[in-house]
C-alpha cells in the first residue's frame, strides 16, 4: 500500500506526452507543524505536553527524521490510577520508556497499516495492530481517537488509552497482569505489597 501524505495511491503511472499522472483520494494539504508544534498547539493533548517537557524529548520530536507519534489524551492519561502516573511523572527513566512506547521508528499512515502488522518502538518493545469493522486497533484495541495529523517529521495518531510498557510497571503491577496474581494477592494480605512496588 503506498501513501502520499497519508492519501492512498488509487491508481500508478498513467503515462502522458508532458509527464506522469498518479491518482490519490484526497486533495494534500500544506504541512507546515513539525510533531512537537502539534503536540504543544493541541489542546487535548497538554499532559502529553508536560510529560515530553519532563522527559527532554521535544528535541526528537522537532528534528528531522520520519516518525509516528501514538499521542495519548489527556484522557488516556485519567484512565490510570492517580498513584500509577505521579510515579511514572517522577521517574525520568520510566517516563522516557512511556514515551518512547508510543513513537515508531517510521512514519505510518493509518491506510497503509494492515491487520497483523507488528510494529517496533523506539522504547524496543513492539505493538500489534488490527482492525475491528473499520477501525484501526492496537494491541487489540480500537483506541485511536484520529488519525492521520500529518508533521513535517511524520505523523501523529491520537490515541484514547495509554501504551504502558513493562519497562515503566512495577514488579507489582506486572504480577496483577501474569499468572502470578494469586501470589500477589498473599504478598499484599501479608503486608509486603511495598516491596514489590
Amino acid at each position: 500500500i503506498v501513501t502520499v501524505n497519508c492519501a492512498r495511491l488509487l491508481k500508478a503511472d498513467h503515462h502522458a506526452t508532458n509527464g506522469v499522472v498518479h491518482v490519490i483520494d484526497k486533495v494534500i494539504a500544506t504541512t507546515t507543524n513539525t510533531i512537537q508544534q502539534i503536540i504543544e498547539t493541541e489542546d487535548s493533548l497538554e499532559t502529553l505536553r508536560t510529560a515530553v517537557a519532563a522527559s527532554d524529548l521535544s528535541s526528537l520530536l522537532e528534528s528531522e527524521g520520519q516518525y509516528t507519534l501514538l499521542a495519548p489524551t489527556n484522557k488516556a492519561f485519567e484512565k490510570i490510577p492517580q498513584e500509577t502516573l505521579n510515579r511514572i511523572l517522577g521517574d525520568p527513566e520510566a517516563l522516557r520508556d512511556l514515551l518512547n512506547h508510543h513513537i515508531l521508528k517510521s512514519a505510518m499512515c493509518a491506510e497503509a497499516i494492515i491487520a497483523g502488522l507488528t510494529m517496533e518502538t523506539l522504547e524496543g518493545a513492539t505493538l500489534d495492530v488490527g482492525c475491528s469493522g473499520e477501525e484501526l486497533t492496537l494491541n487489540g484495541k480500537p483506541i485511536i481517537a484520529n488519525k492521520d495529523v500529518l508533521a513535517t517529521n511524520g505523523v501523529v495518531h491520537f490515541v484514547n488509552e495509554l501504551l504502558i510498557p513493562d519497562s515503566a510497571k512495577t514488579v507489582f503491577e506486572l504480577a496483577q497482569e501474569s499468572e502470578v496474581s494469586k501470589s500477589t494477592d498473599l504478598f499484599r494480605q501479608a503486608g509486603l505489597s511495598s516491596h514489590l512496588t
